[in-house]
């Protein structure tokens, strides 16, 4: 099973959640197109207020789905089409959509998983919730525009540590560093995100959806299109090939 994302509406509220947990809800590149064709959907509803972003089985979501890199990462082509077109794509379409999001995120919420994260406007954890893109020890770089995204909602010191350093944080310190905007007891998150979307949903919806539109024009700023260029011509290289293959081979890399 590629996994899914599950769309669910109650009254003024969809649930959208990232169903994978054989995986701890990995994306896989069905579930990055889902993720794009759910988000479309929900910015052409007027009848929703408030939308939450959870995973499925206590985590929220642990990266990509290492097993189907071998099938698209070491060409530069489809490496680009994959990050550009399945991530970019599930992405821009959060951050497009003008309903206010909000994160409900326990367990692992690692790489794809911080990334989804920062595109929600209210970002609730469980204390147990761990945090990080360690991608550096599968030998390849973030996604510029992917970067850009952590950059700006994570701080530049935060990604700097995860992606130099592959640190994995705490909750707490993601709260200290202004990422989450509460951290709870687990069995209380699910709960708390209801009560935010609920309380969202009885404020005024037209104010909302043009705040959301202003935030966007005021942070939106593309990456220099010479960065774009380059970006993906590390597909075959040994440390790409080396990280990839030993993660699946379950050793460690040697770079």
């Amino acid at each position: 099973m590629s996994g899914r994302v599950r769309l669910d509406v109650e009254g003024q509220v969809a649930r959208v959640t990232l169903s994978h947990s054989a995986k701890f809800n990995a994306m896989s590149r069905a579930m990055w197109r889902e993720l794009r064709s759910v988000f479309d959907m929900l910015s052409a509803r007027e009848d929703l207020r408030c939308v939450i972003v959870a995973g499925e089985g206590g985590h929220f979501c642990a990266g990509g789905d290492i097993a189907e890199y071998p099938g698209f990462r070491f060409e530069e082509a489809s490496l680009r089409a994959f990050h550009e077109g399945d991530v970019w794509g599930g992405l821009s379409a959060m951050l497009a959509c003008d309903i206010p999001i909000v994160a409900q995120i326990e367990g692992h919420c690692m790489g794809a998983g911080v990334e989804i994260a920062c595109c929600c406007d209210i970002r609730l954890a469980a204390e147990s919730a761990r945090f990080g893109a360690p991608i550096a020890r599968l030998g390849f770089p973030m996604a510029p525009r992917e970067a850009q995204l952590v950059l700006r909602e994570a701080g530049a010191a935060t990604a700097r540590e995860m992606l130099l350093e592959a640190a994995v944080l705490e909750a707490s310190e993601m709260k200290a560093r202004g990422f989450l905007h509460a951290v709870l007891p687990g069995q209380m998150v699910a709960a708390q995100a209801h009560d935010r979307a609920l309380r969202i949903a009885a404020l005024a919806p037209r104010a909302a959806r043009l705040n959301k539109q202003a935030m966007r024009a005021l942070v939106g700023i593309e990456p220099p299109a010479g960065l774009l260029d380059h970006a993906y011509r590390y597909a075959d290289g040994d440390e790409h090939r080396e990280g990839v293959t030993a993660f699946l081979n379950k050793r460690r890399a040697v770079f």
